[in-house]
């Protein structure tokens, strides 16, 4: 967690739910500008399982005030996120973006989002269309779940030992079942017998069976809800400077596609003359902006962050 005398526990209300979180302020007289931390998928709490703490408190000491929270129905908040959609945890985003810049240490003005992953289609929800006046994605899909998942699938089936072509075809094939069985409504019961149907290859069965081992009712309808979710009409809504990073060796997300799907939308006649488009990108660094092997984010990934609020965000 953040260091700090000036770091605390705080609950704000969201759409029935009450969210806590942790916000932390820089030792200054004048008030700061502001982040808000959205993590990503799953049941993700304030660290984003370990991985804002590092972000935060170089933000904090580079002058920021940082908020992060739990996700519905995690850690101190209430709710349930299973139960909930992009549009809910966009809604619970704002909450936190309000709740931030009323605080007295803060400048309201200058106080945007900072969403990963997942988050990044929130932050890139709540902010489409509204007054943010930044926001910050990190190893955001330019494209929906349902096309992300497949890639994180078929690159894992990749590093599988002796696997042939025809046995990863066979588990994508799965897959894109699957995904075609959300899209028409299917039940988890119906859903499960789908997946028996097929015989899985050996050499993949312990990397399928993990993936989907974890799924059960609850989660098979909120992935129903998600899957076909397209981050580009909020990207088209946008009407303030965007900053997209990413990890050059990210396995989860198709990076090269998804800065082109971002830079194609910045060309579209309908964009707002503020809504710029910085990208980016840390060679050799995964979905966390770390070095395979490392436990530290890539030097420099904070840096860049700070400067791009402080200046880059701010063109006209």
């Amino acid at each position: 967690m953040v260091t700090g005398e000036r770091a605390r526990d705080v609950t704000f209300p969201s759409a029935g739910a009450m969210l806590a979180g942790t916000f932390a302020v820089p030792d200054s007289r004048d008030p700061a500008p502001g982040v808000v931390m959205v993590g990503g998928s799953g049941p993700s709490d304030r660290t984003n399982d370990d991985f804002f703490p590092p972000i935060q408190q170089g933000l904090v000491e580079a002058g920021f005030a940082v908020l992060s929270y739990d996700k519905r129905g995690v850690g101190g908040s209430s709710g349930d996120w299973l139960a909930g959609t992009i549009d809910d945890f966009a809604v619970d985003a704002v909450a936190a973006l309000d709740f931030l810049r009323a605080q007295p240490e803060v400048h309201a003005e200058t106080t945007g989002l900072f969403g990963h992953s997942e988050g990044g289609w929130v932050v890139l929800r709540a902010a489409a269309g509204g007054d943010v006046p930044w926001v910050i994605t990190n190893g955001c899909p330019g494209m929906t779940p349902a096309a992300q998942d497949r890639y994180a699938l078929a690159t894992a089936l990749q590093a599988v030992d002796g696997i042939t072509p025809d046995e990863a075809d066979i588990a994508l094939a799965v897959y894109d079942q699957l995904v075609e069985a959300g899209r028409r409504g299917a039940d988890f019961a119906e859903a499960t017998r789908l997946v028996q149907s097929f015989s899985i290859p050996a050499s993949v069965e312990e990397l399928f069976g993990e993936y989907w081992s974890e799924t059960d009712e609850s989660l098979w309808e909120f992935t129903k809800r998600k899957q076909d979710h397209d981050p580009i009409p909020d990207v088209l809504r946008l009407r303030c400077p965007h900053l997209a990073t990413f990890g050059g060796a990210d396995e989860l997300v198709p990076v090269a596609d998804s800065i082109g799907l971002f830079a194609t939308a910045v060309c579209r006649a309908e964009r707002h003359p503020r809504a710029t488009l910085t990208v980016e990108l840390f060679p050799h660094a995964d979905h966390r902006v770390q070095v395979r092997g490392a436990t530290a984010l890539v030097p420099g990934y904070v840096e860049t962050l700070a400067r791009w609020i402080t200046v880059g965000s701010w063109p006209w």
